[in-house]
């Protein structure tokens, strides 16, 4: 803004600067897709660890490859990874149950309870009710309606519970009427990790428990014998002696208490809970009562005519009400991992995605059919290509020899790729789960050793070497010799070797364009993905040129930012030569864009980068010398 001169003398004005930083993206990022115990079916959730994937996704599971493929990547360096669980089209079904209401009316389903997502994991799910919630100001006649009357809608609270009994959501104050600030449809479907919900009839759930009838303020005489039944278990207890319990009750309140304390002093069957753990909870001029168990078979029943009497079995359910009826999904088959670009399931949920760079698709190393295997590779790479990600290959576990590797390399012709790397033999590791060794695709662990590589060296060093080392792997499916490694190293396929000292490694850093006979300039992961790299902080960083007047001023801008960028990368060691010059270059001037290309709104950048291509062949010649040389 112009200063506004009004007196003789100094003016200080502060200009913006004329630099945009390019910010480097991130390099290693893994998405994971296939088949897990739960999680929310063809939707990506990114995680920072394994307790992540085990709270999100049920944890290791003998059907789920990526369970154990996360598992590895984190184990081996892995920070963040991106999850995209997929099932078998048509299968998995969500535990539910619908609660009911009797309040006001005869019995009938209001509220039905579901499972967020599809599995055996829901029917460990509980929830309960209960009406210990301050009750609704009465609403009042809009202005001209005199059909309608002010009502008072009394609210409810429902927690979700495991099956341990353990409380995991609370939400208070729910209401059935849409109008509510609190309405429980959209309260529990917006704020719930667990279970969404459904309205589907007027009135509240009943509560869980059993629930007395209202009491006058005056209550009835207390000093009687009363029955109390939890699931199989009876007793039989004084509600009110005045020689043991004191003064008598006077309100509700403190009845509650009282009935809770007799309760608890009852003995249990061996090993429950169902008596100790009562609770008898006031709200209102009534009380529940709810077994201290999660158990559906322990409801609170009081027998006899002086249970009547006082009213304590107006509503009678069992301690919680438990969903039921969930089923797993079956593994996902080709086509389901594929997915649909218009329903964005399978693979095609990652386009959705900006920060991943590794992706890892475990399930296709156990295929039977290699035809189905390299149909859905042939999808990935299209997908790698389109969003600059890089794929990491399983070699099929039917290569059990050499000899197996080097013949059925020829299948993966259609997909020989820059954006892919492929690695041989697969991992034997202890099973978590049983404690015993099993062979396992490397492509997990792999994608965490490059993830490692990337924090302490940078994405352009090869990840492989001595460095490279697999943590948690016992041994290697197939032992390779320095002799067997030759004949697969030219053929594009990585090797995991085992040397002495170091233990199991990576030891091979080519794409599955690498192989001698294409002559790709592409040969190299760690150049590609160094390019990839560049390509991804380029594009974002210059997204503030679209819409700039397309003239010198800008073009010095650009050169300017992005020449700072690629200067730090060199600075960096990430490409060769010894000045910025020899390391690389940034073009654009009336070269790039010509008259034709301004009136066109194109503006051209030319960026070349000289990388650094690994060592992979170090030659140490010996030579005797005879004799002594004076220096």
């Amino acid at each position: 803004m112009p200063t506004h001169t009004t007196y003789p003398g100094v003016y200080v004005e502060e200009l913006p600067s004329s630099i945009r930083s390019i910010t480097t993206v991130t390099t290693s990022v893994t998405a994971f897709v296939g088949h897990t115990r739960r999680g929310p079916l063809n939707q990506p959730v990114q995680i920072t660890s394994f307790a992540d994937f085990e709270r999100r996704f049920g944890g290791l599971t003998s059907q789920s490859p990526v369970a154990y493929a996360v598992h590895q990547f984190f184990g081996n360096g892995g920070t963040v990874a991106v999850i995209v669980r997929v099932a078998k089209a048509g299968s998995g079904k969500e535990a539910h149950v619908t609660l009911e209401s009797t309040e006001g009316h005869s019995q009938c389903p209001v509220l039905k309870v579901h499972a967020k997502e599809p599995g055996v994991w829901g029917s460990g799910l509980r929830v309960a009710v209960d009406y210990d919630t301050p009750t609704r100001r009465p609403t009042t006649t809009p202005a001209g309606d005199a059909s309608r009357r002010p009502s008072c809608e009394a609210t409810f609270n429902l927690q979700v519970l495991d099956a341990h009994g353990t409380a995991r959501e609370s939400f208070s104050g729910l209401s059935m009427d849409p109008g509510h600030g609190k309405y429980a449809e959209t309260v529990i479907n917006a704020g719930s990790a667990l279970i969404r919900v459904q309205v589907v009839g007027e009135g509240r759930p009943d509560p869980s428990g059993t629930v007395s009838k209202a009491f006058h303020h005056e209550l009835p005489d207390l000093n009687v014998d009363v029955t109390v039944k939890i699931g199989e278990v009876e007793r039989e207890f004084t509600l009110y002696d005045p020689d043991c319990d004191g003064e008598a009750p006077c309100n509700v309140t403190e009845l509650a208490l009282l009935l809770e304390h007799k309760l608890r002093a009852l003995p249990d069957a061996p090993g429950k809970h169902a008596f100790a753990g009562a609770e008898v909870t006031p709200f209102g001029r009534r009380i529940q009562v709810v077994a201290g168990s999660v158990d559906p078979d322990d409801v609170v029943r009081f027998l006899g005519e002086c249970a009547n009497d006082l009213g304590l079995e107006a509503s009678v359910n069992p301690p919680v009400f438990p969903l039921c009826g969930g089923e797993d999904g079956d593994p996902p088959g080709p086509l389901d991992i594929i997915g649909s670009e218009a329903r964005k399931s399978g693979l095609q949920a990652l386009r959705d995605v900006h920060d991943v760079n590794l992706l890892a698709l475990p399930e296709l190393a156990s295929y039977a059919s290699v035809d189905d295997m390299i149909t859905v590779l042939s999808a990935a790479e299209r997908l790698c290509k389109e969003r600059r990600i890089f794929l990491l290959v399983d070699a099929p576990a039917t290569w059990g020899s050499v000899d197996a590797a080097r013949a059925g390399i020829a299948a993966f012709a259609p997909v020989r790729g820059n954006h892919s790397g492929l690695y041989f033999p697969h991992l034997q590791l202890t099973d978590p789960l049983s404690g015993r060794l099993r062979s396992f695709p490397p492509s997990g662990a792999v994608a965490g050793v490059i993830a490692r590589t990337d924090s302490e060296r940078g994405v352009w060093k090869a990840p492989a070497g001595t460095e490279a080392r697999l943590a948690g792997v016992h041994s290697l499916t197939v032992k390779l010799t320095d002799r067997e490694n030759g004949l697969l190293n030219p053929l594009g396929i990585n090797c995991l070797r085992t040397l002495p000292v170091v233990g199991p490694l990576i030891w091979g850093a080519r794409t599955l364009d690498g192989a001698d006979a294409l002559e790709s300039e592409w040969k190299y992961i760690p150049v590609r993905r160094l390019a990839l790299h560049v390509e991804e902080s380029l594009l974002r960083g210059l997204q503030w040129v679209v819409f700039e007047p397309n003239n010198e001023q800008l073009w010095q801008q650009i050169r300017l930012n992005a020449s700072a960028y690629l200067h730090s990368l060199f600075e960096k060691g990430a490409f060769k030569g010894g000045t910025p010059r020899q390391a690389y270059f940034v073009k654009c001037d009336k070269d790039t864009t010509t008259d034709e290309d301004i009136e066109r709104g194109i503006v051209n950048v030319v960026v070349g980068i000289a990388p650094v291509r690994p060592a992979e062949f170090v030659i140490v010649k010996i030579q005797q010398m005879a004799g002594q040389f004076d220096v």
